[in-house]
């Protein structure tokens, strides 16, 4: 069995910062890419960033250079550092790692992220 649990969201006024976070445990035998992914109210989910094993990052456009995800191999974890935050940043954020041996995805329960006034 494999668990991933996010933590870290919250409500926050705009311009502000918020540090997620991701751990992964269970019959884990290797390291693997994991992703954000962030899902708002009456939307499609959709990919925030990617690190790979070797910590190479990359974002989606509306990322604009606000958010830094990285990684504790160690510790089979993902962190998604959020600055700059906007309204539109509103969403619940997922943690998601693919196992190939598996063949799965495997997600987490979300965490909400509110920006507001």
């Amino acid at each position: 069995q494999v668990q991933v649990v996010e933590s870290g969201g919250g409500l926050v006024q705009p311009g502000g910062s918020l540090r997620l976070s991701c751990e992964v445990t269970g019959r884990i035998f290797g390291i693997y890419p994991m992703k954000w992914y962030r899902q708002a109210p009456g939307k499609q989910r959709e990919l925030v960033a990617t690190i790979a094993v070797n910590g190479w990052a990359t974002y989606a456009e509306f990322v604009e250079s606000r958010f830094a995800i990285s990684r504790n191999n160690r510790k089979n974890s993902v962190y998604l550092q959020m600055n700059s935050l906007k309204p539109e940043d509103t969403a619940v954020y997922y943690c998601n790692i693919r196992i190939p041996e598996f063949d799965a995805d495997y997600w987490g329960q979300g965490t909400q992220v509110t920006v507001s006034s």
